[in-house]
């Protein structure tokens, strides 16, 4: 908005002549969001609290550690969604296509999470939405972003390293539709340990955001031989605000949680991931930076096979983190060392921008 505002003013005022360059507008959009983090926060808890007298219900079968967080408060990814949207609205360009989209899929995953959050509420239980409709639901949503992306940036994919682009022709839809569904479920799977999901979450974000300046930049772009989208550095500045609303939130969700995250922000920053990936052409390098958030969907995947297959359980638990917390590690030891591995892939995902 201030971009839409303020720029065409550059001609009179010359500071106004800032708001052209991404850099800035994503800087700034970063720290704006951290700031509504904190002004909205505690306030957002208090009423959370007041809404939920017996906060998230906390699964049976899970850790016995875990009992002892009954009473905090779950949907605090309301507290992300306040601070990332302000912070688009105010920095983007809200000509730029990519900007209603990414609100579009960030936003509708947050719904179908904050029914799912608000059902176990009420219900009493750690059982939302039936899995049916949930997933119909990110199905559809899915659909729709896949058809429009198809139709606006094509259907070729970057594959890292090798730099060949893939042309998926008919398959682009339902292979869209599978890294959205897909980055959404795998970012909500980890969402189990305080501050866990939402570490990794900046940390792809951020490398998210320097993939799609560089995409969006036509020299950068042709002198790594990646695919030029032009706007698509707008989705830095989206993915730079996704960074700041993630670590206000981090900021009460660290150990010991004052709030936890829920469906409604997990699966809205995977709804986010997914489609700042699929619009840049990216979505192995979301692969390989999001690297914790795929490892902890195959443990789940792997553990139910194998336990339908052979009736054995390849984890003590699953999803991964709870196969550590049952080894013997603390939480924080569990979180801090999955951080690190989550560090890693980051690095490893930019890398591939210069390999070739």
């Amino acid at each position: 908005m201030l971009y839409n505002l303020l720029y065409p003013l550059h001609t009179k005022v010359s500071a106004f002549n800032l708001f052209q360059y991404i850099t800035f507008r994503a800087a700034y959009a970063l720290l704006t969001a951290l700031v509504i983090s904190w002004l909205v926060g505690g306030r957002l808890i208090a009423w959370l609290k007041s809404r939920q007298t017996a906060g998230q219900p906390i699964r049976e079968d899970g850790p016995a550690t875990h009992f002892a967080k009954r009473g905090t408060p779950t949907m605090g990814g309301l507290l992300i969604l306040i601070a990332w949207a302000g912070a688009v609205l105010l920095w983007c360009d809200l000509t730029n296509r990519h900007v209603w989209l990414a609100l579009l899929a960030t936003l509708g995953f947050g719904a179908i999470g904050f029914a799912d959050d608000w059902l176990k509420l009420a219900r009493g239980t750690s059982r939302g939405l039936p899995a049916r409709w949930k997933f119909l639901a990110q199905l559809g949503l899915a659909l729709v972003l896949a058809w429009v992306l198809a139709r606006m940036v094509g259907t070729a994919v970057d594959v890292p390293v090798v730099r060949v682009s893939w042309e998926l022709g008919a398959w682009y839809v339902p292979f869209a539709v599978f890294v959205l569904v897909g980055a959404s479920n795998a970012v909500n799977l980890t969402d189990g340990l305080d501050g866990l999901a939402v570490g990794p979450a900046f940390m792809t974000a951020g490398t998210l955001a320097v993939v799609a300046y560089v995409a969006g930049h036509a020299v950068f772009a042709h002198y790594l031989k990646i695919p030029h989208v032009p706007g698509a550095g707008e989705l830095a500045i989206v993915c730079a605000a996704a960074v700041g609303a993630c670590l206000g939130f981090l900021w009460y969700n660290a150990y010991p949680a004052q709030v936890f995250m829920g469906d409604v922000g997990a699966l809205a920053l995977g709804g986010l991931l997914g489609y700042v990936a699929l619009a840049v052409a990216q979505p192995f390098v979301l692969a390989i930076a999001g690297g914790l958030f795929v490892l902890e969907a195959l443990s789940v995947i792997v553990q139910v096979a194998s336990f339908k297959l052979t009736g054995k359980r390849v984890f003590r638990m699953a999803p991964l983190h709870h196969h550590f917390e049952l080894k013997g590690w603390p939480e924080p030891k569990v979180v801090a060392r999955l951080w690190i591995v989550s560090i890693v892939l980051a690095i490893a995902a930019l890398s591939t921008l210069k390999v070739r």
